[in-house]
């Protein structure tokens, strides 16, 4: 029996079509990533409790995968770059884990690069990464802050690091006979920051803030074919507009070529922004991808989740990452053929009618469904008489759900044991008659960014979130976003498109009809006609959209896209933009 019958089948006998969600195995994924981020602590003495995520450096050993991340209190593996466990480390390690560390798969075993806030790095070494367990090398580093260690297939090492509005990215070569101590000689001074000729790389909200100078920072070095790909992040990590470039050469130490197509990794529009600081791994299949930081800052500018997006070397050698639809439901690394693919399910929720058991003034339920990461829902209580409903206000097949929690006055710090969540998602044709979607209510996992992909699609107009527990004093949720496809038509094609470049050639205003029906908009540009690999998603149907991302003597070709709930409009014509 087909899914989509027998899951139809069910609803008619008004039975449950979900199971507990943490057996099953899902085909997709969401960004940003569901992992049991840690409670930071370096702001405990102004009571800022927020959980975050950053700066990613994920590494294969062994054909598995480890993910190292930004004062974490320890590390996280996986299998197959989907479902990720905590590691709690034991021996010779920093006690909170370091400012942007580094790893490196070398000679059977994994190098962590690590260091405390001063600057001052040390390696670390193990055979047995799953164990926690770690050995000390004698060499100590000063004065590195975001280092990347590179081994390239000669046995050579290298050093890269780098994070200032005014140093650039620096590299050196280390001791081969005596590894981790550095060559006789002075640090190389790679590049800088040119925001001057490379809009993208101006500081602020949207490229906005002409007195501040960005940041340059996270270098991670990729080989590929022979030539090496030096990625680095600018502008703020803060920002919606945080995003990875590259620079390109043919040896590690350059000289380097920035690449026409920059910045590779950039989100900066849709429900959670940013795609800056990552690394780049590959993943099964030979297949890349790049992990990224995402901005949160409700709580404080350092609120941050985790992305994945993924990445191709084109037959031009051009490095990009494919972001398009990038908080949508994706297929999963290990999903031959379509690996990180956008997997066409729809935005159902998309500003919809809500309803709930209680709220605090100012924090609605409406901020469940508004597409904005900085608004949410607070209920009066976290008890299990809580609940949230959404009417998608006509009858719509759903196929996977996120539930984003947000943290509201937690009082947490650090890492701690035996945090859950539970819950329960129901949905009703009728409002009346309700059958079980997700089943959390045995959960023993901490999901603070909830993804669930339904075994059975089903065919539903109103959908409930039940709550049985959060691990904080508030239950607070930022979105409920409900994926799948309407029973309407998808937009019309995108009329009377046009780009109009400033005189400051960063700078460009699109501006076009607005298509009747259409939730929103994805602007789609490149330096070629098919090479369209960087996109906004814009929301609503004003029809004009400014971008100061451009670099200045570049060429570029733009498109766009409408979308609803219902699927994705065909391209517009291409605007040829000199």
């Amino acid at each position: 029996m087909k899914k989509t019958t027998q899951s139809l089948l069910f609803a008619c006998l008004g039975l449950s079509i979900g199971l507990h969600a943490q057996d099953m195995r899902m085909d997709t994924y969401c960004n940003p990533l569901n992992v049991d981020y840690t409670y930071m602590i370096y702001n405990a003495a102004k009571d800022i409790s927020y959980r975050s995520g950053a700066d990613p450096a994920v590494v294969e050993f062994r054909g598995e995968y480890y993910m190292f991340v930004t004062r974490t209190h320890g590390y996280w593996h996986s299998t197959d770059l989907q479902n990720w466990d905590f590691i709690k480390p034991g021996t010779n390690w920093y006690p909170q884990g370091c400012n942007a560390p580094a790893a490196h798969n070398y000679k059977d075993s994994v190098l962590y690069v690590c260091g405390d806030p001063s600057g001052s790095m040390s390696v670390l070494y193990t055979d047995d990464p799953k164990s926690g367990n770690w050995n000390a090398t004698p060499a100590i580093i000063h004065g590195l802050q975001d280092p990347d260690l590179f081994l390239d297939d000669d046995g050579s090492a290298y050093m890269y690091w780098g994070s200032s509005n005014k140093w650039p990215i620096r590299a050196m070569r280390l001791n081969k006979n005596h590894r981790f101590i550095p060559e006789e000689g002075e640090p190389v001074e790679l590049f800088n920051l040119v925001p001057e000729e490379h809009g993208w790389e101006r500081f602020g909200e949207n490229h906005t803030d002409t007195v501040l100078a960005g940041y340059i920072e996270g270098p991670w070095m990729t080989k590929h074919n022979g030539k090496y790909y030096l990625q680095y992040a600018a502008p703020g990590t803060e920002f919606n507009v945080y995003a990875d470039g590259v620079y390109v050469g043919d040896n590690p130490l350059g000289p380097f070529t920035y690449q026409a197509h920059n910045p590779i990794s950039y989100k900066p529009g849709g429900y959670i922004n940013g795609a800056g600081h990552g690394s780049t791994v590959l993943g099964p299949g030979k297949q890349y991808w790049h992990f990224a930081s995402m901005s949160l800052p409700i709580n404080m500018n350092w609120e941050r989740r985790l992305c994945m997006f993924p990445t191709y070397f084109d037959e031009d050698g051009i490095m990009h990452c494919d972001t398009r639809f990038g908080d949508y439901p994706r297929y999963a690394p290990t999903v031959p053929g379509n690996k990180g693919k956008f997997r066409g399910w729809m935005l159902l929720s998309y500003r919809k009618p809500t309803k709930g058991s209680s709220a605090i003034e100012g924090h609605t339920e409406e901020g469940i469904t508004d597409e904005n990461c900085k608004t949410y829902w607070i209920a009066s209580s976290n008890d299990n008489t809580q609940w949230a409903e959404i009417d998608l206000e006509s009858p719509a097949t759903v196929n996977a759900i996120q539930v984003n929690y947000n943290d509201y006055k937690s009082d947490m710090y650090g890492r701690y044991p035996d945090l859950y969540h539970r819950y329960t998602i129901e949905g009703s044709l009728d409002g009346t008659n309700w059958i079980t979607l997700v089943d959390r209510s045995h959960s023993f996992k901490d999901t603070p960014n909830d993804y669930v992909e339904l075994e059975y699609p089903a065919r539903v107009r109103y959908i409930r979130y039940n709550n049985i527990h959060v691990p904080t004093p508030y239950l607070s949720i930022s979105a409920i976003r409900i994926f799948g496809l309407g029973e309407g038509k998808a937009p019309q094609q995108v009329k009377d498109f046009t780009a109009t470049r400033h005189s400051d050639r960063r700078d460009i205003t699109l501006t076009w009809k607005p298509v009747e029906g259409a939730q929103g908009y994805n602007i789609l540009w490149g330096i070629a006609p098919d090479k369209l690999y960087s996109s906004w998603m814009v929301y609503g149907n004003e029809g004009k959209h400014l971008m100061k991302c451009l670099s200045t003597g570049q060429k570029y070709y733009f498109a766009i896209e409408a979308f609803n709930e219902n699927g994705v409009s065909k391209l517009s014509n291409l605007q040829e933009v000199d």
